[in-house]
């Protein structure tokens, strides 16, 4: 530090300057300060003592050089007597035996730093360490109860859960988790546990379906261990427990079973209706051991072919089998108890119909050939396959011959090769199209199998011209085989006959419409065009002024050169004259009289006309006409009797008895 001295009055120094040096000595006016308020630390429970926990640290801003105000010296207030500090370092250890985290887990230190070395009348600051201690895998699981009771019904399906356990573990996190498993017990491939893993239980599920009549109580040891053991504490005893479980398992009412999950039956496709086929067992597997019935879903046998009876569950047909039409019939059989039927099962029922050699072989095709009039004798025209419905299980062995009827007067023979083929071949040379343009060649097909099946096929034949090396030319199927080889004279000649038809039917039309102008009726004095009606109320026998019945009685009054115009008569008859009918006739033998007349007479109506005979008689011999009775009756009429009727139903005579005779054929 410099200084000058100056007059007061001149303002002039008085001498030089002068420089002083000044020495300050610190004195301890600062405490302790520690770089941070709050300290955290953590360490494993059971730790040895002496284990290190956190070091703090503590500043003085007082001069370190001169005296003991900056020399700082550390010990504890608070923490005693589970942590220790060292006076010069800070460091904190632990000052107490086996630390448990399950008694207690935070400790809270504090710690003073003192100057003047920790003297008398030094200044102190202090700070917080917060401690806390980390879980180790010190406990073992443990069983609150050594015995649990659980209740289960029969129906209880696999996999789902019976109930669930729970062992205590005072450790946390990873050294509380548990495994359980099932060490023994009866019921050990009937019951399983898993752990949750969200809460520690143990979860015991059903593995197997139950039945209560078999076995109603399972007892199980169930262990609990832990997953991650510390080795180090393994002298605290093994960590794991056991307890007991018993399942009670509960009846219920149960649907019959089955002696089978499924049935296979086999049936020859010839049995007879209402032949036993096989028989299913169902059982109500309940104590009351309930009567079972039986059914067969008719969703699954639509045709009805099967019935089942309901008391022993025997199985038999109900309308004919052919295994050509349906192999196989899946069908499915109901068992359900008769005291309550919705408690029911189904079961699947297959059945194979059997062959039998009940059809006959036929030809593999349609077998329509040709032979050519230059043919030579024994020449091969045609080579002949066969098919069997039926399944042979060593194959099919057929043979061919012609029919007895064919076989000496036929034109051509046939050869059978042995292999389920044969030849037909020429019997003569040269054939003549002309004279004998198609043959048709009857061919038996018999089979080896029991009972031998045979079947007379025919094999068409036409006789058509070829070229030298037998290549058809021509026959009488030629419009058939080649519809582009009409000549031009065959074409000419089939147009020149449509437009004669044509011509034929415009002038038909014509002459119809020029005819259709006339008038219908030109004379109302044609009886076959009146209606006489006899619709006058007489005063009874006396009434002389009803209508004369002699005009009817006279048919002379009649005009018989008048014709009808109505229609065109392909031939003229003449009027045939009756007798006059005497006047004490019997008006309903006058009136059979006229009726066999008309019934006789060829040119008597209906024509166009209607003729009325209001008299009603006794009946008819043809009886009834309606068709409604007829659809009552089940077989087949007999319309012999219609030929008897007269000429009136000739007609239907001819034409009815002509469809019998189709049937018949």
């Amino acid at each position: 530090m410099k200084t000058l001295a100056i007059n007061r009055r001149t303002g002039r120094p008085v001498e030089p300057e002068s420089e002083f040096i000044i020495k300050i000595h610190d004195i301890n006016d600062n405490e302790p300060m520690f770089t941070k308020d709050v300290y955290n630390a953590s360490i494993p429970e059971m730790s040895d003592v002496g284990t290190f926990v956190v070091q703090v640290t503590a500043t003085d801003a007082d001069d370190p050089t001169y005296g003991n105000s900056a020399k700082v010296v550390y010990s504890i207030l608070q923490g005693q007597p589970y942590f220790s500090v060292e006076s010069e370092t800070g460091i904190i250890k632990t000052a107490l035996l086996n630390m448990d985290r399950e008694n207690r887990e935070k400790y809270q230190v504090v710690i003073q730093a003192k100057d003047m070395g920790g003297q008398m009348g030094g200044l102190s600051g202090t700070t917080t360490v917060n401690i806390t201690l980390t879980d180790v895998n010190d406990n073992p699981p443990r069983f609150p109860q050594s015995t649990y009771q659980f209740r289960a019904p029969e129906s209880t399906p696999p996999d789902s859960p019976v109930g669930r356990i729970k062992a205590n573990d005072a450790d946390v996190d990873e050294n509380a988790e548990i495994e359980y498993s099932i060490t023994e017990g009866d019921g050990y491939d009937m019951f399983g546990i898993t752990t949750d893993k969200d809460t520690q239980e143990g979860i015991i599920t059903v593995k197997k379906a139950l039945d209560f009549e078999n076995k109603s109580l399972y007892i199980l040891k169930v262990e609990a261990t832990n997953t991650h053991v510390d080795p180090r504490f393994l002298y605290l005893g093994p960590f794991k427990d056991s307890a007991t479980v018993r399942i009670q398992v509960e009846d219920v009412d149960e649907p019959p079973v089955f002696s089978r999950p499924a049935y296979i039956m086999e049936v020859k496709e010839d049995v007879p209706i209402n032949s036993v086929i096989g028989t299913v067992t169902a059982q109500d597997p309940d104590a009351a051991k309930n009567p079972v019935k039986y059914s067969v879903d008719r969703h699954t046998d639509m045709d009805r072919v099967f019935n089942i009876n309901s008391g022993n569950g025997s199985i038999f047909t109900s309308k004919p089998l052919d295994r050509e039409t349906l192999l196989w019939h899946n069908i499915t059989v109901i068992a359900a108890e008769i005291n309550n039927p919705k408690q029911s099962s189904r079961v699947p029922v297959f059945i194979k119909v059997l062959d039998v050699n009940d059809n006959a072989p036929e030809f593999a095709m349609f077998y329509e050939t040709f032979v050519c009039e230059n043919a030579k004798a024994e020449q091969l025209i045609q080579t002949l396959s066969a098919v069997d419905k039926d399944d042979s299980y060593s194959g099919h062995q057929f043979s061919f011959s012609l029919a007895p009827e064919a076989a000496s007067s036929s034109n051509f023979t046939l050869q059978d090769n042995r292999d389920n083929t044969a030849g037909i071949f020429t019997r003569k040379t040269r054939y003549n199209r002309h004279e004998m343009s198609t043959y048709f060649l009857p061919v038996v097909i018999s089979d080896n199998e029991y009972p031998i099946q045979s079947s007379t096929e025919t094999v068409t034949i036409r006789v058509c011209a070829c070229d030298h090396r037998g290549k058809m030319l021509s026959c009488n199927a030629e419009a058939l085989i080649h519809p582009t080889g009409l000549s031009t004279g065959a074409l000419i000649a089939i147009l020149l006959c449509i437009i004669i038809l044509l011509v034929t039917v415009v002038l038909f039309a014509a002459l119809r419409r020029q005819r259709k102008k006339e008038p219908l009726i030109i004379s109302k004095e044609d009886i076959r065009d009146n209606i006489v009606s006899y619709n006058d109320e007489g005063g009874g026998e006396e009434d002389t002024q009803a209508f004369d019945i002699g005009t009817l009685r006279n048919p002379e009054a009649i005009d018989d050169n008048k014709l009808r115009r109505d229609i065109v008569p392909e031939t003229l008859f003449m009027p045939r004259r009756t007798a006059t009918a005497r006047d004490n006739t019997d008006v309903r033998d006058f009136i059979n009289q006229r009726l066999k007349e008309n019934d006789t007479d060829p040119t008597a109506p209906p024509y166009d006309s209607l003729a009325t005979y209001a008299y009603e008689g006794n009946g008819s011999v043809a009886e009834s006409l309606s068709s409604l009775e007829s659809v009552t009756t089940d077989g087949d009429q007999d319309y012999d009797y219609l030929s008897d009727w007269g000429p009136r139903f000739k007609k239907l005579a001819d034409m009815y008895g002509a469809m019998d005779s189709d049937k018949d054929s």
